[in-house]
C-alpha cells in the first residue's frame, strides 16, 4: 500500500507514523493499530489518520475490519499526551488547554472524526478484539458495529479515573449496549470487563480463543458480504434509526426503504 500523509502539524504523518497499516482487499479494508512496544497507545496523529481512512474509503468496501498488533487492541491515550512536553510533533493535554473554547471544541471533534465514520450504513464495521482495550481503545472498539472479541480482552474506560470524560464517541453506544446503570457501573469504577461478562451484557457478539480471533473475523465477513448490498445498507439505516423513532415512524421508514428496494428489482421486470 502506498503511504499516504495527513496534512499539517498531526495531520502531517503517514499512517505509518501515526501508528497504523491500512490495507484494503477487495470489498474488505482492515485497519491495524501497529504501535506493540507501546500497546498500541493512540495520539492525535492517530485519530486524524482514522479520520483519513473514512475520508478516502474505496466506494467498493462493505466490511472495514480494526484490530490490533501484538498483546493488546489498545492500552488507551499515549500518556505522554499527560506530560507538559507531549508527543513530539502533536502536543499534550496542556498545550491542547490554552486554545480558544472554539479552537479547543474543534481539536476534540477533529478527533472523534476518526470514530464516526465507521457507523455509516453503507459499511459495517467490525472489531477484532484482543488484551487490553482502554479507554480510547474500548471507545474504538465500541465506535464498531460489531465486536468480536478474544478470551483475554479486558474492556476498560478509564478516563474518569484520570481525571477526564470518555470524548471519542464511546459513552452513547455503550448506554445504547448494556444500558445507563451498567454504563455508569462501568465508567465511573475504570473496573475490567473481562469476555465473559462483555458477551452476557452486549458488550461482545461472540468470544473466541485468541488462536481464532481472526478466523472468526473472517468468518463474520463473509457471511455479511453474502447479503445484497443494497438491501444490507438499508436495513442498517432502518436499525440505526429505529431507537430514536415511535413506531409509527418507523414502520412509515420501512415503507420508505421497500418501496426503494421493490422499484429497484423489480421496477424494468
Amino acid at each position: 500500500m502506498a503511504e499516504a500523509t495527513l496534512g499539517g502539524s498531526a495531520d502531517s504523518v503517514s499512517f505509518e507514523e501515526a501508528g497504523l497499516r491500512y490495507e484494503v482487499d477487495g470489498e474488505i479494508a482492515t485497519i491495524t493499530l501497529d504501535r506493540p512496544d507501546k500497546r498500541n497507545a493512540q495520539t492525535f496523529a492517530t485519530w486524524s489518520a482514522l479520520a483519513r481512512i473514512g475520508d478516502d474509503l474505496p466506494e467498493q468496501v462493505r466490511i472495514v475490519v480494526i484490530q490490533g498488533e501484538g498483546p493488546s487492541f489498545s492500552a488507551g491515550i499515549d500518556l505522554r499526551m499527560f506530560t507538559p512536553e507531549g508527543v513530539p510533533g502533536q502536543g499534550s493535554f496542556s498545550s491542547a488547554a490554552q486554545l480558544d473554547e472554539k479552537s479547543f471544541e474543534q481539536r476534540i471533534e477533529q478527533a472523534q472524526q476518526g470514530f464516526l465514520w465507521l457507523r455509516r450504513p453503507e459499511i459495517v464495521s467490525i472489531a477484532a478484539v484482543h488484551g487490553h482495550a482502554i479507554g480510547a481503545g474500548f471507545q474504538l472498539a465500541l465506535a464498531c458495529d460489531l465486536r468480536i472479541v478474544a478470551d483475554d480482552v479486558k474492556f476498560c474506560m478509564k478516563e474518569p479515573a484520570l481525571g477526564l470524560v470518555p470524548d471519542l464517541t464511546g459513552t452513547k453506544p455503550l448506554v445504547d449496549l448494556v444500558g445507563t446503570a451498567k454504563a455508569i457501573d462501568i465508567c465511573l469504577t475504570a473496573r475490567v470487563v473481562g469476555a465473559e461478562e462483555a458477551f452476557r451484557i452486549g458488550l461482545a457478539e461472540r468470544v473466541v480463543s485468541r488462536g481464532g480471533l481472526a478466523q472468526a473475523v473472517q468468518e463474520k465477513a463473509a457471511e455479511l458480504l453474502s447479503t445484497d448490498r443494497d438491501a444490507a445498507t438499508a436495513t442498517k439505516r432502518l436499525l440505526q434509526g429505529a431507537r430514536g423513532r415511535t413506531l409509527e415512524e418507523q414502520a412509515a421508514a420501512e415503507r420508505i426503504e421497500q418501496k426503494a428496494r421493490i422499484k429497484a428489482l423489480f421496477a424494468g421486470s
